[in-house]
């Protein structure tokens, strides 16, 4: 099995979660092979309890290396590539765009994300009512879903208004949002709400519970620091991590940003 890294696991919950898809094993799977109640494992995978004694049991029953499920400690068996193991890159094989619709079937490594089609994600100053209603649905493969470390039923796709992120995410791109991941993890984006609205920023943390907002682009949108009361008071919430973004370039298009 792959193991992924506590700042994208962070807890036990999400890693057994984790383990039990690459695995693909269910609840009651996971109790026999652990000899653990079923009750006990959907505590875990609820996230009701952050510690349990059942991990090594867990961790035995399913093969998985015990300090990662409790901890999140990497194996040490696991090694970043070194130069000496670098093997060239197989041949780029660019495969034929496929168009489908509502009425194609899914492939067996496919799910449907859904896309808040109303929901308006601002990345400048945030003017967008959130208004929970899918739209359409954007297609993932299940295998590119793992990498990220995203659980299919966290995910929610939506567009991006606002210029704050240029030219990192382009006015109008689409956003794949993880809500299962509210972590602030430095140098990554994430959605947050504010006031009923949604926007796309860097996040800081800051003493005595506070949050900074940071744009890629700060030459044209600084930087905006709240502190814990500001935080409550304009009903902030952090929704997620950004995972993935995409954008047409249409002809017509104005130029690019360029420094």
């Amino acid at each position: 099995m792959k193991y992924l890294p506590i700042d994208l696991l962070p807890t036990l919950s999400d890693r057994l979660k984790y383990a039990m898809e690459q695995l693909n094993l269910s609840q009651t799977d996971v109790a026999k092979l652990s000899g653990c109640s079923q009750a006990t494992i959907f505590k875990i995978v609820d996230g009701q309890t952050r510690e349990s004694r059942k991990t090594g049991a867990i961790a035995r029953g399913l093969n998985l290396s015990l300090p990662w499920l409790e901890n999140g400690d990497m194996p040490a068996s696991i090694v970043p590539i070194t130069r000496r193991q670098e093997k060239s890159p197989p041949p780029l094989i660019l495969e034929p765009v496929s168009a489908w619709d509502n009425d194609t079937p899914l492939n067996d490594d496919e799910v449907e994300i859904p896309l808040f089609k109303q929901v308006e994600i601002s990345a400048g100053a945030g003017r967008t009512a959130v208004q929970a209603e899918y739209g359409r649905v954007l297609r993932f493969s299940l295998a590119t879903l793992r990498q990220c470390g995203v659980h299919p039923a966290n995910a929610l796709c939506a567009p991006v208004t606002g210029r704050s992120q240029e030219p990192l995410i382009l006015h109008g791109a689409t956003v794949g949002i993880d809500r299962g991941m509210t972590k602030i993890i430095s140098d990554h984006l994430y959605a947050i709400e504010q006031e009923g609205a949604l926007r796309i920023k860097f996040l800081e943390r800051l003493e005595g519970g506070g949050l900074k907002l940071v744009s890629y682009n700060r030459a044209e949108h600084p930087d905006e620091s709240y502190t814990f009361d500001q935080f409550v008071e304009q009903q902030m919430k952090v929704l997620g991590r950004v995972f993935w973004w995409s954008t047409i370039r249409p002809v017509n298009a104005p130029p690019l940003p360029r420094n």
